[in-house]
């Protein structure tokens, strides 16, 4: 199945959301989400991304980044990849944490960015069934809640010093008179089905439209263009290496087999080191210098690897 194509670019903001592999809690205690604030912590420092909202569910995690770089791939990758290895170590478990890839939406912040901070730090107290409507009573549940960006922007606690708060100009010039806006907004979506952002999702990508959308488009397309590129070039190279094996698979030196493949087929030593029981490719590396070695001095092997190199001459890729 093809990798989901990521549109970057810099200023782009995004709606990020994972979940755990087999939908398993990525968090089993508080201190395991005080781990993944601090990566995301750093996270911040080392990539410059903005962080303008959060919630951490049992289960997965929603944040809302921007990013002035452009860099989402890379930054959101170190954030799990990061916060992984910690987990793992702290409960001594080995193996995938997430389930697959990340998702990321491109988000119109003028547009949409009200509802989304609404969407996401109602996730603690929201029903199972979405449709239905968040129970009033839920409400003190929610401001109760150290897990999200909520008690931030309502002035319940201080703010990480790596959380942004440039979203709360949504509700007003002020500090005092943003916050006051922010709480009233909250109270207002007790007890009312509330629609969800994701109606008007475009392409399973933007959330937004106008320049937005047809920038994510073209940026889709020219991607596209070079998925496509790229899978040619490998199934061409597929082909090369697979011509090669038959070229050399009666040839009885298995040293002579393996240069082969790694020199006139372009195989990655560490592949064929597999395929040949050893535990890693320095055996490859040895076993072909020592073919090139020794056929400087054996002229029927230097004449075979000519011919070798004669009939794979002909392969494109």
């Amino acid at each position: 199945m093809a990798r989901p194509i990521r549109v970057e670019f810099e200023g782009a903001v995004y709606h990020v959301m994972a979940r755990g592999n087999e939908r398993r809690e990525i968090f089993r205690s508080d201190r395991d989400r005080e781990l993944f604030l601090e990566a995301l912590a750093e996270c911040v420092a080392r990539f410059g991304v903005l962080v303008h909202v959060y919630c951490l569910m049992p289960n997965h995690y929603h944040l809302v980044v921007e990013t002035p770089r452009g860099n989402l791939s890379r930054a959101i990758g170190w954030l799990q990849v990061a916060y992984a290895v910690r987990f793992n170590r702290r409960h001594r478990r080995s193996g995938h944490l997430f389930q697959g890839r990340f998702k990321a939406h491109v988000v119109d912040a003028g547009a949409h960015g009200r509802e989304l901070v609404r969407y996401v730090h109602l996730n603690p107290v929201r029903p199972r069934k979405k449709s239905e409507p968040v129970a009033p009573e839920r409400a003190g549940e929610l401001d109760a809640c150290r897990w999200s960006s909520h008690r931030a922007y309502s002035g319940l606690a201080g703010k990480p010093e790596w959380l942004c708060l440039d979203w709360l100009n949504f509700w007003g010039k002020s500090l005092a008179a943003a916050r006051r806006a922010y709480r009233e907004a909250m109270a207002g979506a007790f007890g009312r089905e509330l629609p969800s952002p994701w109606e008007e999702l475009r392409g399973g990508l933007v959330l937004g439209a106008g320049p937005l959308w047809e920038k994510a488009r073209r940026l889709v397309r020219a991607k596209e263009a070079d998925e496509e590129l790229r899978w040619t070039e490998r199934q061409g190279a597929r082909r090369v290496q697979q011509a090669v094996r038959e070229v050399v698979a009666r040839e009885p030196d298995m040293r002579v087999r393996m240069w082969a493949r790694v020199r006139l087929g372009g195989e990655r030593m560490g592949e064929v080191a597999r395929e040949h029981g050893y535990r890693h490719q320095s055996g490859v590396t040895h076993a072909v210098k020592r073919v090139e070695q020794l056929a400087r001095k054996d002229r029927l092997l230097a004449d075979k690897l000519d011919a070798f190199k004669r009939r794979c001459s002909t392969f494109k890729s």
